[in-house]
């Protein structure tokens, strides 16, 4: 394996970044899944050589923070299973798969393909990924991706440019084909300057093969509750406790879990619903809160924000919080219903807005910024 890199960028296994709490080491999972021993490896990594917390990604990864020695962590996932042959294999297989899979698996098996031909693939930006949701109503249309194997209004398969409503129209054995023939295209085509399809499609016009067909409808959006033989379970701000989660996979003898790109993972074992480390409800207020890990663990941040956010959930009545440690905003770039940002040890306060936007408010001190939450909301 070859010497890691530390650069400030979305980290992985080999390639890890530095925040203010030690290294964070990605790991992504194949196909969405993991075998439940296997995220029990992780664990006991995160508690061993790392500070005991993982985040659960927005693009369905998990990742250790706080990593202190990083040649034992890669050793051990290599063990696991878990690490790809290169790093350069491991940028590449930047794909999201549907958590929930229809009697065919046609995403497992699409995205199995699509792995296995990871070779065949351009040179990429690094958060240049794929979107495999072609189960039946797409569950992954807010899911950031490229490129989207998807289902199509007519209830076949879409090959789609993200940015674009068409897609060209494929076979389920030709859909991997027609994927990388669309990655070779962005990559011949693209300006350098340009690093995602959604832009690049503001100035370049596709192929005539892949404006088609339009894609079908999606599905209800997954929230934390029951499902057919499986459980959901949210994870507040993207942040488990490692232990927490050793001790659910160990109640609910899990075989695997699943991953969702909006912090949502799934369980196919007994439900358990007395933990408060994890939502198990669509109706808890932490599912409306963006929190950024903030002070100490980003040097960019003024302030706590994941503590902040519990002690401010209970304000929220409905509304949407974005807690943000500055003004770059990393955790949500959209909109939000109120934006908490901190500033010099205190939180400027934003309303229907961005981290970056002008505030109605500077230097509010904790107690202050919930009384104000009782006013706004």
């Amino acid at each position: 394996m070859s010497d890691p890199q530390v650069k400030g960028w979305c980290p992985g296994a080999y390639r890890p970044m530095m925040s203010g709490d030690g290294l964070i080491v990605r790991v992504r999972p194949r196909l969405g899944s993991l075998p439940a021993d296997k995220v029990q490896g992780i664990c006991d990594l995160s508690l061993t050589h790392g500070n005991g917390i993982l985040d659960l990604t927005n693009r369905a990864n998990l990742q250790m923070r706080g990593v202190c020695d990083h040649q034992a962590v890669l050793d051990r996932l290599w063990d696991l299973g878990l690490l790809d042959p290169t790093p350069e294999l491991e940028q590449r297989r930047n794909i999201i798969v549907t958590p929930i899979c229809g009697p065919h698996h046609v995403s497992q098996a699409i995205a199995a393909r699509l792995i296995a031909e990871l070779d065949s693939l351009p040179d990429l930006p690094a958060k240049f990924g794929f979107v495999v949701d072609a189960d039946g109503p797409r569950q992954l249309s807010a899911a950031s991706g490229d490129i989207r194997i998807e289902t199509s209004v007519s209830g076949g398969l879409i090959v789609r440019a993200d940015g674009s409503d068409l897609g060209q129209t494929v076979t389920e054995s030709e859909a991997v084909n027609a994927a990388i023939a669309l990655a070779r295209w962005f990559n011949e085509t693209v300006n350098p300057d340009i690093r995602r399809m959604a832009p690049h499609l503001e100035t370049t016009p596709l192929p005539h093969c892949f404006a088609r067909e339009t894609f079908a409808p999606s599905a209800p959006a997954l929230t934390p509750g029951p499902l057919t033989n499986a459980f959901a379970y949210g994870v507040p701000f993207g942040s488990i406790d490692a232990l927490a989660l050793k001790t659910l996979l160990t109640r609910s003898k899990a075989g695997h879990m699943r991953f969702a790109p909006n912090r949502i993972f799934i369980l196919d074992g007994a439900a358990i619903t007395d933990m408060q480390a994890f939502a198990t409800s669509a109706n808890d207020p932490r599912l409306n809160i963006h929190a950024c890990p903030g002070a100490p663990a980003c040097a960019s941040a003024s302030v706590t924000t994941r503590d902040v956010a519990d002690i401010l959930a209970p304000h929220l009545n409905g509304r949407s919080l974005h807690i943000s440690g500055c003004a770059k905003g990393c955790a949500h770039r959209a909109s939000t219903d109120v934006v908490a940002v901190g500033r010099d040890g205190a939180f400027d306060l934003v309303r229907n807005g961005h981290p970056w936007d002008e505030p109605l408010q500077r230097g509010l001190a904790l107690d202050r910024l919930a009384d104000e939450l009782e006013l706004l909301t």
